[in-house]
C-alpha cells in the first residue's frame, strides 16, 4: 500500500484514470438499453450480447480466424455495421411480434435470446479466451500519451475517453436536432398518436436498435482491446452492469445512462483498488442501491414518466 502523501496522489489519480475509461464503456453500452427502453419500454438483456458480438467480430476479422485477415480499421468498421444489422435483425424476428403483448412475454424472449446468442457464440468461436494479435493492432494504442509522476495514461485509453464522448455527443445531437430523433421523441411520448400523425413506427424502432447495438458493438471492441481478452460470457457481466448503470441514472435518460456509467465504473475501480479486488462489483452495486433508495427513479428519472431522453 502507498506510504507517501505523493504515492497515495498518484495511486488515487491512476483509479479515477482507470474508473474513467471503464465508465465511459458501460455508459457506451448503458445508452443501448436506455434508448430502447425510452421508446418501446422494453429491457433487451440481449443487448450485452451484441457487445460481445462486436468484440468478436473485431478479433476474427482482424486475426484471419475466417479466413481473411483485414485491415484493423476496415475490421472494426465492419464489425460495428454488423452490430447495428444484428440489432434490427433481433427486434425483427424476437421483439416485433410480440409488440402488442404483455410486456413479460417480450422480456423472457429476450432473456432467451442472450442465452441463444451466448450459446451460437460458444459454438462458432469455442469456450476459451481469444485475444488480439498486437501484429495488426495499431502500436501507438500501448503506448503511453500521458505520464505525471507514476500517472500513467495509454493512448487506448484517451482513445476509449474521446471515443465515448465524441458517440455521445453525436447521439444528442441525433435525438434532438434530426426528423429522426423527433420521431424518437413522438414514440417514446405516444406510439398511437405518432403513428396516426405519419410516423413509421417499426422503422423508427429499428433505427433505435440499430444506433444502440452500433454503440454496444463499438463498447465490446474497446473492451476486447482494453482487456486484450473476448470470451462468450463476456457480454452477460458487461450488460448487467450497463443495464444497473441505466437504471442509476434514470432509465430512459440518455444523459442519466452516461452519469450512471461514469459513477459504476468510479465506484468499481476505486473499491477495487482501495479495499479488495473481490469487492468491487459489490461496492458499484451497493452505491446504485443507495442511490435508488433515495431517488427511486434515478438521478435524471421522474417518478411520473419514464419517457426517453430526459434532461
Amino acid at each position: 500500500m502507498p506510504t507517501t502523501l505523493l504515492e497515495q496522489s498518484s495511486l488515487f489519480l491512476q483509479q479515477f484514470v482507470n474508473g474513467m475509461t471503464l465508465g465511459s464503456i458501460y455508459a457506451l453500452i448503458a445508452v443501448g438499453y436506455t434508448m430502447v427502453y425510452g421508446v418501446i419500454q422494453l429491457i433487451n438483456f440481449a443487448h450485452g450480447e451484441i457487445y460481445m458480438l462486436g468484440a468478436f467480430l473485431s478479433f476474427s476479422l482482424v486475426s484471419g480466424f475466417f479466413g481473411v485477415g483485414l485491415p484493423f480499421v476496415l475490421a472494426v468498421t465492419i464489425a460495428v455495421l454488423v452490430c447495428a444489422l444484428a440489432g434490427v435483425l433481433l427486434d425483427l424476428v424476437a421483439y416485433r411480434p410480440l409488440r402488442r403483448s404483455p410486456r413479460l412475454a417480450a422480456l423472457i424472449t429476450a432473456i432467451g435470446m442472450s442465452i441463444f446468442l451466448q450459446n451460437l457464440a460458444l459454438l462458432i468461436w469455442g469456450g476459451q479466451i481469444r485475444s488480439f494479435p498486437r501484429a495488426v493492432i495499431p502500436v501507438f494504442l500501448f503506448a503511453p500519451a500521458l505520464q505525471f509522476g507514476e500517472v500513467v495514461v495509454s493512448w487506448l485509453q484517451v482513445v476509449i475517453l474521446l471515443t465515448a464522448v465524441i458517440l455521445m455527443v453525436v447521439l444528442q445531437l441525433i435525438v434532438h436536432y434530426t426528423r429522426l430523433g423527433r420521431a424518437m421523441r413522438a414514440i417514446a411520448q405516444d406510439q398511437t398518436a405518432a403513428a396516426l400523425m405519419g410516423v413509421n413506427v417499426d422503422r423508427v424502432v429499428s433505427y433505435t436498435f440499430a444506433l444502440g447495438s452500433g454503440l454496444g458493438g463499438v463498447a465490446g471492441i474497446l473492451v476486447g482491446l482494453y482487456y486484450n481478452a473476448v470470451y462468450p460470457t463476456m457480454g452477460y457481466l458487461a450488460g448487467i452492469k450497463a443495464f444497473a448503470a441505466a437504471v442509476l441514472g434514470g432509465i430512459g435518460s440518455i444523459p442519466g445512462a452516461i452519469l450512471g456509467g461514469g459513477i459504476l465504473g468510479l465506484a468499481e475501480v476505486f473499491g477495487a483498488g482501495y479495499i479488495s479486488s473481490s469487492y468491487g462489483d459489490g461496492i458499484a452495486y451497493a452505491i446504485m442501491i443507495l442511490v435508488i433508495l433515495v431517488k427511486p427513479a434515478g438521478l435524471f428519472g421522474r417518478p411520473s414518466s419514464n419517457k426517453l431522453y430526459r434532461g
